[in-house]
């Protein structure tokens, strides 16, 4: 009876808290769907086909990797090519790196269409291109070279570890991946990066002050802001986070600054900053391991079924011609892993939202910069959708956020009181593009820096 009676106090009490709730401001249901509203049924209809298409484009790419690489197998060049390098060169490592360029080589030849229709045709008919056929064919070559090398040694080295190790290879394979991309991100910042983009210290003014300030506030000891012209490959707004061990910048793409306005400048800034501030690469590793691991305890579960009686030439698991094989099956699995990859990062990226709402504290830009992003990303996919394929949260759960926030810490008092919603008369700026088919200028709201 004592407990019973102690039941229906504490019941009691959590009615009584429900009723004295703080109420926010305003409405942030109401608001995010104002947001939304700016972007007119026509330029939902486009950012929906295009972000929608995109479904279908990951794992048409999986399956051609799939069927190039069994092909490989079954017309026996693999085998042959294998038989090659070890009357040529003889020794092991050679042999499992000549296969890999091999490999690489005739995949990517044979994948090129693909390739030039996802990135070359399909950007220019959605309008998200700036690049000629030249300048994007030029940076496919540079990137091919790095992918041809960089992939050939990551496979000798993984052919020495499944050697040395033998059954166990998933264990210590999923160690040197993790290690090599480590040492990639580690490099990416000072030898990838600048062949493709510029890069450039923020000039100086009000803004980056207040980026350098943000991010010394919180613990990031940087001395600069970098930005790169992403406006030669595109007119998306973008930003990140790269390098490891002393290569670690904060960097912004020339677009975000034009569009963005200054409020969408430091909201994005703010994110970047939460992904430093939070360790975000370590934890992504972390998880991303315990992924890889999986994915290649199941490979050398069915690459032995399937090879078994040196099926196809294969003469097992550390058989340099098996590598097509397993590469098929590794993507496989990694196709089938996509709902599990993608929530590991949309659950970063959404720490990182919330981090840089209360770093910036600057709800109305993370709406615009969501509003901007929502050219080429579906804003309000079904709950199975955004779980399935999102690798960050969708627009209407950023825009959502951003006005939650807003609406509590004004009611609060913390933040200065202005009307809910989107400022009079703000569209996103490619909905102002599209409609006068002219230059986008920057909208009342988003004043370039």
């Amino acid at each position: 009876m004592t407990r019973l009676i102690a039941l229906l106090v504490c019941l009691a009490g959590l009615c009584a808290g429900a009723a004295h709730a703080i109420e926010p401001a305003f409405d942030p249901a109401a608001a995010t769907e104002a947001w939304l509203a700016t972007m007119g049924p026509e330029a939902t209809a486009r950012s929906n086909a295009y972000f929608e298409g995109g479904y279908w484009i990951q794992y048409a790419g999986a399956a051609l990797t799939i069927l190039i690489s069994l092909i490989m197998m079954m017309l026996g060049w693999a085998k042959g090519v294998r038989a090659w390098l070890e009357r040529t060169v003889k020794f092991y490592f050679l042999v499992a790196f000549g296969m890999g360029l091999f490999y690489f080589f005739v995949s990517s030849v044979l994948t090129f269409p693909f390739a030039w229709w996802v990135g070359f045709a399909r950007e220019h008919e959605f309008g998200l291109a700036t690049q000629t056929f030249s300048e994007w064919f030029g940076e496919y070559l540079i990137g091919f070279a790095i992918n041809l090398v960089v992939g050939a040694i990551f496979i000798a080295l993984l052919y020495l570890v499944i050697r040395a190790a033998k059954s166990a290879w998933w264990i210590w394979g999923a160690g040197l991946t993790t290690l090599f991309m480590i040492a990639i991100i580690a490099l990416a910042p000072v030898y990838i990066s600048p062949l493709f983009n510029t890069y450039t210290p923020m000039a100086e003014g009000s803004l980056r002050d207040s980026i350098l300030h943000m991010a010394q506030a919180n613990g990031v000891p940087a001395d600069n802001v970098y930005v790169f012209d992403v406006s030669r490959q595109t007119n998306r707004v973008t930003a990140n986070v790269s390098g490891m061990f002393g290569t670690t910048r904060i960097s912004l793409s020339d677009t975000l600054i034009a569009r963005g306005g200054e409020e969408g400048v430091r909201e994005v800034m703010g994110h970047e900053i939460g992904h430093y501030v939070l360790r975000h690469m370590t934890s992504i590793l972390v998880m991303l391991t315990a992924l890889i691991v999986v994915v290649f305890a199941l490979t050398q579960l069915l690459f032995a079924r399937l090879t078994r009686g040196e099926r196809w030439g294969v003469r097992g698991i550390d058989d340099p011609a098996g590598l097509p094989l397993a590469f098929a099956l590794i993507t496989f699995l990694f196709a089938l892993a996509t709902p599990i990859n993608n929530n590991i990062i949309r659950y970063h990226e959404h720490q990182a939202d919330i981090f840089g709402l209360n770093a910036s504290r600057e709800p109305v830009g993370f709406a615009q910069t969501a509003l901007l992003l929502s050219e080429y990303r579906k804003m309000r996919p079904s709950p199975l959708e955004e779980w399935f394929f999102y690798d960050h949260p969708s627009g209407y759960a950023r825009v959502r956020m951003a006005m939650e926030w807003q609406a509590h810490e004004t009611a609060a008092g913390r933040y200065l009181a202005r009307p809910a919603g989107p400022p009079p008369g703000w569209r996103p700026d490619f909905v102002v593009m599209r409609e006068s088919q002219a230059t986008p200028e920057p909208s009342p709201a988003a004043a370039s820096d």
